[in-house]
C-alpha cells in the first residue's frame, strides 16, 4: 500500500505557482519487479499525482539504464540545468532511491542545491517533502539506499568472479570474431563472417607489421570495423566518428586501439580472460589490472589462432620499434634483444667517420654501464650474419632433410629430458596445492557465516586464494601442454625443414621474411680484462627455438 499524501490548505492556494518536474530512473542494480518499477509506471504514477494536486508538469526527465550511484545521468543533468535557469521549482520522484543511491551526492541535492535554487522536493512513496517538517528520516534513507546498492554490487561481483573461474563469458558483446551461443549465453562460438578478419589481422602481425600498418590494409581491403558489425546485428546503435564524417566509407576505418586490443586478447587462443579491471563501489573502474592478475581459463571455445603464434605476436608488440627520424624501417624491429637484461636493442645512426647504423642495449642507453653493457652490433654485420645463416640452414635442409630434422628432434629431446622430469614433479605438487586451496575456500566461507571472520577479511583472503588458484591452474595447464608437445617434436622439426628449404637462394632480407623465420635474436656481450669486447649472437628460428650462435669480436 503506497504512502502517498493528500495536499490541502496552503498547498492548494499555492498550486498555481509550482512548475513541477517529474524525474524517473531505472537501472540494472535495482532488484525490483520489472512491471511496477518500469519507467512508464513511474511516470504514470507521478503524472496522476501531480494532476490530483493541480500542479503543472513542466517536464518529465527519465534515465533508463543508469545507476543511481553517481550523477553521470544525462536527464538528471538536464533537469539540474533547468533548475538553475529557474524553469523548475518542484521536483517529484517515486521514492528517494530514484533520485540517487549515493547518500553524499543525494544529500547534497536535498540539503543544499534544491533549497539554494528555491526548489521543493517530494519523494512520494517515502513520505519526504522538503516544504514540511517531516524529513528527519531522509538522511537515513539515503544511507540505507547506498548500503542496499553496495550489497547488490558485492553479490554481482562475486557472481562474475565465480563465472570467470568456470571459464564462462560474461561480457555484453562477444569479442570480434565470435558470437554468443544462442543456447548458452556464457559460451562463445566462432562467427564465420568476422573470424577471417581476425585471422587476417594476426597474419599481418606475424609478418612483423604493427597496428597502424594493419589498419591501412583493412581499410584498403574494405573490411568493416567491429562497430559496424555490432550495429548491423542490432547490438548497439553507435557510429564511429569516421562513419559520422563519411557514412559510405567510414565503416572501413579501424581504430588503432581496437586492432591492438584484438592482438593482445587471449580469447583468440580459446581462453576466457576475465577480471581485467579493478573496480571500486561508487567509483567504477579505476585502473586496468596487469595480465598476470587476470583470471584466465584455457580451452573454453574454439581458437582462431594457435598459442605459439599468439605468443610470437605478443613479443613483437612489446619490443616493436618505430621508424627512425630519417624514415627508414628497422627490419629487425621486435626481434633483437639483450641477452643480459632482456630489453630490446634499439637502432641509431652514428657519425664517427661516416654514417653507420648500430644496435645498442636500451637499458645501457637509458641508465649507463652500471646497469648493463652496450651490446653494440652494427646493422650491416647483423644483416649479413642472419642472411648467411638462413641460406646455410636452407642448403642443409635440401641436402639431407631427414638428417636435419632428426638432429633438431634429438637436440630438443636432450634439452628437455631434465626439464620434463622436473615438470612432472611440479605438476603433481601444484595439483595437490589446488585441492588444498579449494578446501580453504569452503572453510573461509564457513568461518564468515559463523562470524569467526569479518566479511572484509573474508573478501581479502578469498581474493588472494582465488588469485593463487588461477595462477596454479594456468601453470598446470601450460605444463601439461608442454609435456604433450613432446609428441609433436618430430612433426614440427619436419615442418621447419620444409619451410626453410625455399630460402637457399635468398639474396635480401625483408621484414615479412624475418618475422616468418626468426623468433628472436639474442645478443650477449663479455668484456675481457684487456677491454676486448666479445659479442655472441643467438638466432632462434620460429618453429623450433634452437639457437644458432654466431661470434663477433669487438
Amino acid at each position: 500500500m503506497m504512502n502517498t499524501f493528500e495536499y490541502a490548505g496552503m498547498d492548494t492556494l499555492l498550486a498555481g505557482s509550482f512548475r513541477a518536474a517529474i524525474y524517473c530512473r531505472l537501472s540494472k542494480d535495482d532488484d525490483l519487479d520489472g512491471t511496477s518499477a518500469s519507467i512508464e509506471n513511474q511516470r504514470d504514477m507521478l503524472e496522476k499525482f501531480c494532476e490530483k494536486q493541480g500542479w503543472e508538469v513542466t517536464a518529465v526527465y527519465q534515465d533508463d539504464g543508469f545507476t543511481g550511484l553517481n550523477m553521470e545521468r544525462p536527464d538528471l543533468k538536464r533537469m539540474l540545468k533547468a533548475i538553475e535557469r529557474k524553469q523548475i521549482n518542484l521536483v517529484i520522484t517515486k521514492d528517494l532511491s530514484r533520485l540517487g543511491r549515493n547518500y553524499l551526492q543525494t544529500g547534497q541535492l536535498i540539503e543544499d542545491f534544491f533549497p539554494r535554487n528555491g526548489v521543493r522536493y517530494i519523494a512520494m512513496n517515502d513520505g519526504i517533502d522538503t516544504m514540511r517538517d517531516n524529513n528527519d528520516i531522509a538522511p537515513f534513507k539515503n544511507i540505507l539506499n547506498e548500503m542496499y546498492s553496495k550489497d547488490i554490487s558485492k553479490k554481482v561481483h562475486s557472481s562474475y568472479v565465480l563465472k570467470a573461474q568456470k571459464g564462462q563469458f560474461t561480457g555484453c558483446l562477444a569479442p570480434f570474431g565470435y558470437r554468443k551461443d544462442p543456447e548458452d549465453r556464457n559460451r562463445l562460438l566462432v562467427d564465420e563472417e568476422t573470424a577471417p578478419v581476425v585471422r587476417l589481422i594476426f597474419g599481418y602481425a606475424l609478418d612483423g607489421h604493427g597496428p597502424n600498418y594493419i589498419r591501412r590494409r583493412l581499410e584498403e581491403g574494405k573490411h568493416p570495423c567491429p562497430t559496424w558489425w555490432n550495429r548491423k546485428r542490432g547490438h548497439r546503435n553507435i557510429r564511429t566518428k569516421w562513419e559520422k564524417k563519411d557514412p559510405e566509407n567510414g565503416r572501413y576505418v579501424w581504430d588503432f586501439s581496437v586492432i591492438k586490443e584484438i592482438l593482445m586478447n587471449p580469447v583468440y587462443t580459446g581462453a576466457i580472460a576475465s577480471q581485467k579491471t579493478e573496480y571500486r563501489f561508487k567509483i567504477g573502474t579505476i585502473r586496468d589490472k596487469k595480465p598476470e592478475d587476470w583470471i584466465v581459463v584455457e580451452g573454453t571455445h574454439e581458437p582462431l589462432i594457435d598459442k605459439k603464434s599468439f605468443s610470437i605476436v605478443q613479443e613483437k608488440l612489446k619490443s616493436r620499434q618505430r621508424p627512425g627520424k630519417s624514415g627508414e624501417i628497422n627490419l629487425f624491429a621486435g626481434l633483437i634483444k639483450c641477452g643480459e637484461c632482456g630489453k630490446a636493442l634499439t637502432i641509431r645512426t652514428t657519425h664517427e667517420k661516416f654514417p653507420k647504423r648500430i644496435f645498442s642495449c636500451k637499458t645501457y642507453n637509458a641508465y649507463g654501464k652500471q646497469h648493463c653493457t652496450q651490446h653494440r652490433v652494427e646493422f650491416d654485420t647483423l644483416y649479413s650474419l642472419v642472411l648467411n645463416k638462413i641460406r646455410v640452414c636452407a642448403a642443409a635442409a635440401l641436402t639431407d632433410s631427414e638428417a636435419v630434422a632428426d638432429q633438431l628432434t634429438n637436440t630438443c629431446e636432450a634439452q628437455q629430458k631434465g626439464q620434463r622430469e622436473a615438470m612432472e614433479r611440479t605438476l603433481a605438487k601444484d595439483g595437490e596445492r589446488i585441492d588444498v586451496l579449494e578446501k580453504m575456500v569452503l572453510r573461509l566461507y564457513e568461518d564468515m557465516v559463523a562470524g569467526r571472520i569479518t566479511e572484509e577479511n573474508f573478501n581479502l583472503l578469498l581474493e588472494k586464494t582465488q588469485k593463487e588458484q588461477a595462477e596454479l591452474k594456468a601453470k598446470v595447464e601450460e605444463g601439461r601442454k608442454r609435456l604433450a608437445d613432446e609428441i609433436r617434436l618430430a612433426v614440427d622439426a619436419r615442418q621447419w625443414v620444409e619451410s626453410i628449404q625455399e630460402y637457399q637462394d635468398i639474396t635480401e632480407l625483408d621484414a615479412p621474411t624475418l618475422n616468418r623465420l626468426i623468433k628472436e635474436i639474442v645478443v650477449h656481450e663479455t668484456i675481457n680484462s684487456d677491454k676486448t669486447r666479445h659479442i655472441s649472437i643467438e638466432i632462434h628460428f620460429n618453429l623450433k627455438p634452437i639457437p644458432e650462435v654466431e661470434q663477433v669480436t669487438g
